[in-house]
C-alpha cells in the first residue's frame, strides 16, 4: 500500500510540476481540474476560469455572469423582465456548465411558462398564438419585438398612415374589432352630421390618417359659394348640423348692429374684399360718401342727421347740440335764411354777421352783440349789459343812479369802448398831491367817498410804529407832497440829539418809537469792546469825544488804555503801554494779580504769575546768572520790578523777558 500510494502522489506532483512548467498558452491548474468542457457559447473562455469563478467565493460568480450577459443583468438590477422578476437565487441554481459543449444548460418548458412573469401580459386572443409564431429561431426569447405592428404590419390597412399605436384602435380580441374615441384621442371631437352622416374615408381617404386637415375648408372647399372671399373660419357661420344652414348672428358676432334698410343689404355689398385681411370701416360715410352732399363740410357722422331707416328720409338734427343753438325767435327763422347752401357750416355764428345793418355803435363795441341784445328782442337792451363783466366793475358811488354812462363815456354810442379805466382820468382836479403820488389813486382813496381816506403807511418804506402812530400827517409832512419828507431819524429828532452828532446819525442804534428816552444799548453784544467795572459809568461822550464822520455810526476810537489814560499814567511810559497787566476796571489806583512789594521794597510774585517770579529770582540772584554783573551794578528794587512785570530790564539781567 505505501508503495501504491506514493505512485499516486508521485503522479500527482509530476502533474502539477508539469502544469507550473509549461509555456503561457498551456493549461491551468484549474483546466487541468475542470470536470468537463463548457458549452459551445463558453468555449473561448473555457481556459480562462476567471472570466467565470471567484477562488474561495462561490457567490461571486453572479457578477461576471451579469457583466457578461449585460441584459438580464440590467434586468436584475430594475426588477424587470423574466430574470428580474425571479426570487433571489444564483445563476448557477438554473443554469450548470462544465456538461459539455453541445449540452443545454437553458432549459424552458413553454408549456408551463409563466407569461406574467415577462414585461408583456398575454391577453384574449394572444393566449392562442404559438410562441414561435413571436420568438422566431435564432434569437432569444427576450429579443422578441413588443409592437403590434411587429407582428401586424401585414394587417396594417393605413400602410403606416397612423403613428403606429395600433392599441389606440385595436385590441387583443380581434384584430377587426376596434374602438376609437375620436373626441378624447384627437383634437377633432365628432359632433351631429360628423358623426351620424360622415365615414372615415370622407376625410380620410386612402386609409391615410395621419396629417388630415382638421379646419372646415379641408373638406368643404367646394362648398364655399364665397370663393375663399370670407376666409376659411367657415365655423363663424355654419355648422355640423347642417351647411346650408347659416347661424352667424351680426348684432351679437360683431361690434356692428345692422339696422333698418341695412338687414336687407347683401353681405358683399359692404364686404367687397377679403373677409379678415380687409378692415372693413364702421362709418357711415365710409359707404355713403357719394351721398353726402354737404362735401364734407360737416364731417363724417352721417348718424347726427340721417338714420337706417332711409337715407332721404326727414333729418333728425338737433340744433340745440351745435355751437349755435337755436333760442328765441332763432327758433322761427327758416335754414335757408342763415344756410344758404347745403355747406351748413359757411353760416357765420357771431351776431354781427346777421345783424351789423342794426349796429348803432358801427363795430365800436366788436361783434359780441349778445353782451347788450338777446334773442327774444333786439331792441330789448334794458338790464342786459353787467358792466361787472368788463374790465371796470361799478361800485358803491360809481353805481349810484346819479352817474349816467355819458358823464365817462363821451362821445355817443360809438365812445363805449376804449374809455380810460384809470382814477386820475377823472379824478385829476381832485389831485391836491400835485401828480407827486403818481396816478394810483385807489392807494389812498376808495369809490365809496373820494375824501375819506384809507392808506397803510405799514406798506411804504417808512412802516409807523410806536409814538410814531399818534403823530398826525402833518407832524412829518408839511405840505401834501408827501415824497418830499426824509427818513432818518434825525431829520426830524435833531433837536433832541444831546450827543451833538458825536454817536452819528442812526439814532435807531438805541432809540426805539416806543420813547424817545426809553433807549437800551448793549455795548457788549454791539461792538467790538465790551464794558466793565468802572467802564460801566462812564458817559458815552467820555470816550466818543469827536462827531462822527459821514456815514459812520461813530469817530474811530482807540480800544488800549493808553488811548483814554495816558493821563493817568504815573510810569511816563516806561511800564509800556499794557496797562492792564497791573491795573483793572474796577478801579485805576488798585492794582490785582500781578504782584506787591514789601516792607523793604523788594517784589513779592502771585501764584498765577511764576514765570515772572523766575525771572525776578534769576535776576536778583547772580550766581544763576550767565554774564552776572559785578555786585556794585546789582538791581535796585524799581528794575526788579519792571523785570518781573515783563517790560524789559537792562543789560544788567543779560537778557530781556517778554
Amino acid at each position: 500500500m505505501s508503495r501504491r500510494w506514493l505512485w499516486h502522489f508521485g503522479l500527482l506532483i509530476g502533474l502539477l510540476l508539469a502544469a507550473l512548467l509549461a509555456p503561457a498558452h498551456a493549461q491551468s491548474i484549474e483546466s487541468v481540474l475542470a470536470p468537463g468542457e463548457v458549452i459551445a457559447g463558453h468555449a473561448k473562455v473555457e481556459h480562462e476560469c476567471a472570466s467565470c469563478h471567484v477562488r474561495f467565493n462561490p457567490k461571486g460568480q453572479d457578477a461576471l455572469c451579469m457583466a457578461c450577459h449585460k441584459e438580464v443583468g440590467q434586468d436584475m438590477k430594475a426588477r424587470t423582465g423574466f430574470h428580474g422578476r425571479q426570487p433571489a437565487a444564483t445563476c448557477r441554481s438554473c443554469h450548470t456548465d462544465h456538461k459539455g459543449r453541445q449540452a443545454k444548460i437553458v432549459q424552458l418548458d413553454t408549456k408551463r411558462f409563466d407569461h406574467k412573469q415577462t414585461d408583456y401580459l398575454l391577453k384574449a386572443k394572444h393566449l392562442d398564438v404559438a410562441c414561435d409564431k413571436c420568438h422566431t429561431s435564432g434569437k432569444k426569447y427576450w429579443q422578441a419585438a413588443s409592437e403590434c405592428l411587429s407582428c401586424h404590419k401585414k394587417d396594417d390597412v393605413h400602410k403606416g398612415g397612423i403613428s403606429g399605436k395600433c392599441a389606440d384602435c385595436h385590441s387583443e380580441t380581434g384584430w377587426k374589432h376596434t374602438d376609437f374615441d375620436h373626441g378624447k384621442k384627437t383634437h377633432f371631437a365628432l359632433e351631429d352630421k360628423h358623426a351620424t352622416k360622415a365615414k372615415c374615408d370622407d376625410c380620410h381617404s386612402n386609409g391615410h390618417y395621419k396629417d388630415t386637415p382638421k379646419t372646415c375648408i379641408g373638406c368643404h372647399k367646394k362648398d364655399d359659394e364665397h370663393k375663399g372671399q370670407f376666409g376659411a373660419k367657415c365655423e363663424t357661420c355654419h355648422g355640423a348640423k347642417a351647411w346650408k344652414t347659416v347661424n352667424f348672428n351680426h348684432d351679437t358676432d360683431t361690434s356692428y348692429d345692422l339696422k333698418g334698410k341695412h338687414r336687407k343689404t347683401a353681405c358683399t355689398d359692404c364686404h367687397t374684399g377679403p373677409l379678415y385681411k380687409q378692415k372693413l370701416p364702421e362709418q357711415c360715410w365710409d359707404c355713403h360718401k357719394r351721398d353726402d352732399k354737404h362735401k364734407e363740410s360737416l364731417g363724417k357722422d352721417c348718424a347726427s342727421c340721417h338714420s337706417e331707416s332711409g337715407w332721404k328720409d326727414p333729418p333728425r338734427f338737433d340744433h340745440g347740440k351745435t355751437r349755435f343753438p337755436l333760442l328765441g325767435k332763432h327758433g322761427k327763422v327758416e335754414c335757408k335764411d342763415c344756410h344758404q347752401s347745403a355747406m351748413y357750416k359757411e353760416a357765420p355764428m357771431d351776431c354781427h354777421a346777421c345783424h351789423k345793418k342794426d349796429d348803432k355803435h358801427e363795430g365800436t363795441l366788436g361783434k359780441a352783440c349778445v353782451d347788450c341784445h338777446s334773442e327774444r328782442d333786439w331792441r330789448a337792451t334794458a338790464g342786459r349789459f353787467d358792466h361787472d363783466k368788463t374790465r371796470f366793475a361799478l361800485r358803491n358811488a360809481h353805481a349810484r343812479s346819479q352817474i349816467k354812462c355819458s358823464d365817462c363815456h363821451k362821445g355817443g354810442l360809438k365812445a363805449f369802448r376804449n374809455t380810460e379805466m384809470a382814477c386820475y382820468a377823472c379824478h385829476k382836479k381832485d389831485d391836491k398831491h400835485e401828480g407827486t403820488q403818481g396816478q394810483q389813486c385807489a392807494q389812498c382813496h376808495g369809490d365809496k367817498d373820494w375824501k375819506a381816506t384809507l392808506f397803510d403807511h405799514g406798506k411804504t418804506r417808512f412802516a409807523l410804529t410806536g409814538s410814531h402812530n399818534r403823530v398826525e400827517c402833518k407832524g412829518c409832512h408839511a405840505t401834501k407832497r408827501f415824497n418830499d419828507v426824509q427818513r432818518d431819524c434825525v431829520a426830524c429828532h435833531r433837536k433832541d440829539d444831546r450827543h451833538k452828532a458825536k454817536l452819528g446819525a442812526r439814532c435807531e442804534t438805541c432809540h426805539n418809537t416806543r420813547s424817545w428816552k426809553s433807549w437800551d444799548f448793549n455795548h457788549a453784544k454791539q461792538t467790538s469792546y465790551p464794558l466793565t467795572g468802572e467802564h460801566i459809568r462812564v458817559s458815552c461822550e467820555a470816550c466818543h469825544t469827536q462827531p462822527a464822520p459821514s456815514g459812520k455810526a461813530v469817530a474811530e476810537t482807540g480800544q488800549r488804555c493808553t488811548d483814554c489814560h495816558s493821563k493817568d499814567d504815573t510810569h511816563d511810559g516806561q511800564f509800556g503801554v499794557r496797562c492792564e497787566q497791573c491795573h483793572s476796571t474796577k478801579g485805576w489806583k488798585q492794582l490785582e494779580k500781578h504782584f506787591s512789594l514789601r516792607p523793604d521794597n523788594t517784589p513779592t510774585m502771585n501764584v498765577q504769575f511764576s514765570h515772572l517770579a523766575v525771572v525776578v529770582a534769576v535776576c536778583s540772584t547772580p550766581p544763576f546768572v550767565h554774564d552776572a554783573p559785578p555786585p556794585h551794578q546789582a538791581l535796585d528794587p524799581s528794575r526788579r520790578v519792571r523785570a518781573a512785570a515783563g517790560l524789559g530790564f537792562d543789560a544788567g539781567c543779560g537778557a530781556r523777558a517778554g
